[in-house]
This record gives C-alpha cells, sequence and structure tokens, in this order.
C-alpha cells in the first residue's frame, strides 16, 4: 500500500471504526493510531493489548529505567518530562489518544531518556515488549504508522524546545493550555500552578502571576486546582506561533481535535 492510497482510505475507514472497533473487554477504543489500522492487524494486537485505568501522577516509565509497556492512551493526557540533576524539569512533548507512550519500543529499545508521568488521569490499552515487536514483524501498516508517529514526535520536541527558549512565559502557557484542551476535550483542566510550573520549567509564583494576566485577558478562569479555559478564540490569538505550528504537525500525525 502506498502513501496515496493510505491517506485516501484512512477518513472513511475511521469514521467506521470509532463507532465499532472495541477491545478485550468490550469497550469502545478510542485511540486513533488503534482506530487507523486495518481489520487484520488490529485482531493481532487485540489479545495483546490490556485495559488500565492511570490516575494523575501516574509514572508510565522513569528516566532510564527499562520501559516495561507501551501505552496507547484512550483517554487522558501524559507528559514527556526531562529531569535535570538538580531536581529541575521541564516538558518535551504532550500525548494523548492521538498517539503512544513508550515511544522507544517501538525501534527496539528497552530504556527511554526521560520520564513519562500522567497529566490528567484517563485509561490506556497496554502492551508488553516482546508482543509489541512480533505484532509489528507482521503489521505493516501499524509498523508505518508508528514511525511517522515517532517522527513527527520528535518534530513537535524540537518545536516545544524553540519554545522554551524564545518566547514568554504568559504566551508559552496559552500554547501549553491549548494543546492540553485538544488533547482531553474537557472545559475544565484539572490542573495545579504547581504542576504547571513543573512542565514550563519555571517558579510557581511565575506561572501564577501568567495565570493571573490571562484571566484579566478574559481567556481563562482560574480555579481551585484547575483552570477553566474561557475564550479559546482569544487564547488562540495570544499564544505564541508555535501552538500553530504544532497543530501542523499533529494534523500530519492525526492528531488534531479535528481529527476523526
Amino acid at each position: 500500500m502506498n502513501d496515496t492510497t493510505r491517506r485516501e482510505s484512512k477518513p472513511s475507514q475511521n469514521m467506521a471504526r470509532i463507532s465499532s472497533r472495541t477491545d478485550s473487554t468490550g469497550n469502545p477504543v478510542k485511540n486513533r493510531l488503534l482506530l487507523a489500522i486495518p481489520e487484520a492487524e488490529f485482531d493481532l494486537m487485540r489479545p495483546h493489548l490490556q485495559p488500565v485505568s492511570l490516575h494523575q501522577r501516574f509514572i508510565l516509565h522513569e528516566t532510564g529505567e527499562k520501559v516495561l509497556f507501551a501505552y496507547f492512551l484512550n483517554e487522558g493526557l501524559s507528559s514527556s518530562i526531562i529531569l535535570m540533576n538538580d531536581g529541575r524539569s521541564v516538558e518535551i512533548s504532550v500525548t494523548g489518544r492521538e498517539g503512544l507512550v513508550g515511544t522507544p519500543l517501538t525501534v527496539g529499545l528497552t530504556r527511554g531518556p526521560y520520564r513519562a508521568i500522567m497529566q490528567i488521569a484517563g485509561s490506556a490499552l497496554k502492551i508488553e515488549p516482546e508482543a509489541l515487536q512480533a505484532v509489528l514483524a507482521e503489521a505493516p501498516e501499524l509498523s508505518w504508522l508508528l514511525r511517522r508517529y515517532v517522527l513527527l514526535n520528535g518534530l513537535q520536541i524540537a518545536q516545544i524546545a524553540a519554545c522554551n527558549r524564545l518566547h514568554g512565559l504568559e504566551e508559552r502557557l496559552a500554547r501549553w493550555l491549548l494543546m492540553c484542551q485538544d488533547r482531553v476535550d474537557l472545559p475544565v483542566l484539572p490542573i495545579t500552578h504547581e504542576f504547571l510550573s513543573q512542565m514550563l520549567g519555571t517558579g510557581r509564583p511565575s506561572v501564577s502571576l501568567a495565570a493571573g494576566i490571562l484571566e484579566q485577558a478574559g481567556l481563562i478562569e482560574n480555579l481551585r486546582g484547575n483552570v477553566r479555559i474561557t475564550n479559546r478564540e482569544g487564547l488562540e490569538k495570544f499564544s505564541c506561533e508555535c501552538y500553530a505550528v504544532i497543530q501542523r504537525i499533529s494534523a500530519r500525525a492525526g492528531a488534531s481535535a479535528d481529527t476523526p
């Protein structure tokens, strides 16, 4: 199957699969990578996919340690975080139902250079490394999709790195909130300022000040332990250019909010 055939076949296939594809327990599959593969390849995956609930702050894999599972998220939001020796941290990418956590396993690596942690509680279908490798050997479409996803995720990481270095905190916060809402479709994001400070690599007082500026502009509402986006269009205009760039990257990976 060539790339043109893939692009032409995906939309109609995805629409049908969203309403019919289920895991081994009968629950709907919402992960877009799993919805995009042919039925025969999903049938290969299905016996190995283990449903799991993931609470907030759950660590999916730790820096330098063995990656025990790959996670196809159905709901919730995960962050990939770089940790420094002095305890500081910064987020380098986010993953929702569009993607996979544990990407090193897709290329045969067993350890990851970063921490993957759940920002927003959700659910996933997890698979052991050996099972994933066995399926990939017989599933060319899934293999292609995962290679593509890893490449595009790398582009997201590069854009976020540039954003963290070159743009102001208020713009970065706006970009982050938009990316978060795109992946979880929640009007109120269960995120504290303390957690935001860890994701954005800055102090909590600075994050609270930036959030206050966005609130005064009528873009968000700061609640106790939560943030509500009150003016989505205005927040997009306030955000730096990086949000639009990441949206274009995400659309290619099937990760945008408008993707079926």
